[in-house]
């Protein structure tokens, strides 16, 4: 079998899983549709004797990541989040920071990892992916005011927590790690991609002004998410913030003006990001095999119950400073945000691009994966029962 043949079988592998696995989630619907599709991954990596043509993070960052932040970008209710502007941005921002310096802190007192690798760690799983929370919430009827939050906080915190990493690699790779450098670096890559991202928005809107015709709007979007993703990415920026801010400007125009709801734009967007997110999903589950993940078991364990420690610090305490009544956000709100901080395939992504560096110990790489894997099938596999168990099924505004 050569090279193409190899890779048109696995993409016809990966379309027949992602299927089959469509039907079973529609027979078991409490289990999410993404946290099956990582549960394939890692069945089929287990498979003997198949090989599969390995799975770079360049792959990921590039072809996937792009499309999926500009469709979460496009379709996100600006007109409720900006209701929850202020929690948004604490968890966004300030969450992101306070979650990489308690991960950092405590891989090293209590799993013995050095105070690099510990922050590159919490630096990697730093940005939620609630891709299948945001989805159950929706089917179940929750309060819009709980999708914001999770929506609005996953949009930004992708983009910082990409800047932190970063920040904290670049640091570590100078070979002279320090605060003061991470800093400088996280506030450069952070503003020269949104100037990037919002410049192209710019760009973009005024085409779309002058066009009426879906094919052309789909084809300018295209343009604009990967285009400014590229561009950002070449000048040594936050590729995944210039995609976020292009993405929002280009949300406030279609809101505005009501040119871009409920045409072809949106089902383009809505479709391709069904197909990237079956296709990645199941490559987060076949990205790292799974005997590396047995090497490190007891540090990935760990790890997981300190990620979520930190993921319950974070969301309690920040969202206490915004609302101490819980008159806003209710205790059943901040108990899903918290379970629902689920990390994914832009943690992958991050896990898999460090271990190409001879600087950094590889073990936290898989490490790393090794958390997020645990992520998604523990608090995935989980999310209907809690959903239940904190009455979420009745939408309340």
């Amino acid at each position: 079998m050569s090279a193409a043949q190899g890779f048109l079988f696995f993409l016809l592998l990966l379309g027949l899983a992602a299927t089959g696995l469509r039907l079973v989630s529609r027979t078991a619907p409490t289990v999410p549709y993404p946290v099956l599709l990582a549960a394939g991954g890692i069945l089929i990596g287990l498979v003997p004797g198949l090989r599969l043509p390995p799975i770079g993070p360049d792959l990921i960052l590039v072809a996937f990541v792009p499309g999926l932040v500009f469709e979460a970008s496009l379709s996100v209710d600006l007109e409720e989040m900006w209701r929850r502007l202020v929690p948004i941005s604490l968890l966004a921002v300030v969450g992101v920071f306070v979650t990489v310096g308690i991960i950092g802190v405590l891989t090293h007192y209590a799993l013995g990892m050095d105070w690099t690798e510990g922050f590159l760690v919490g630096a990697i799983v730093a940005a939620t992916d609630p891709i299948a929370v945001v989805g159950l919430l929706r089917q179940v009827g929750a309060p819009r005011g709980l999708e914001a939050i999770l929506d609005g906080e996953s949009l930004f915190n992708d983009g910082t927590g990409v800047a932190l990493f970063a920040a904290v690699l670049g640091t570590i790779l100078t070979g002279h790690p320090s605060v003061a450098d991470a800093g400088v670096r996280f506030v450069l890559v952070t503003v020269v991609g949104a100037a990037i991202g919002v410049a192209a928005g710019a760009a973009a809107v005024a085409l779309l002004r002058l066009v009426d015709e879906a094919e052309l709007e789909i084809l300018i979007t295209l343009v604009l998410a990967y285009g400014a993703y590229l561009v950002a990415d070449l000048v040594h920026a936050s590729g995944v913030v210039a995609v976020v801010a292009s993405g929002v400007v280009t949300a406030r125009y279609g809101s505005r003006t009501g040119r871009l709801q409920g045409t072809q734009l949106h089902g383009f967007w809505r479709l391709l990001a069904f197909v990237l997110n079956a296709i990645l999903f199941l490559v987060v589950g076949l990205a790292l095999p799974a005997h590396r993940l047995l090497a490190v078991a007891g540090l990935v364990a760990g790890g997981y119950l300190i990620m979520l420690a930190a993921r319950a610090i974070a969301v309690y305490g920040l969202l206490a400073a915004v609302d101490m009544t819980a008159s806003s956000i209710p205790w059943r709100w901040r108990h899903m945000t918290v379970w629902g901080g689920l990390r994914g395939a832009l943690s992958v992504a991050l896990a898999l691009s460090v271990a190409t560096y001879p600087q950094v110990n590889p073990r936290v790489s898989a490490v790393a994966y090794g958390m997020v894997v645990l992520s998604l099938l523990v608090q995935g596999g989980l999310l209907l029962p809690v959903a239940n168990l904190l009455r979420l099924r009745v939408r309340a505004t």
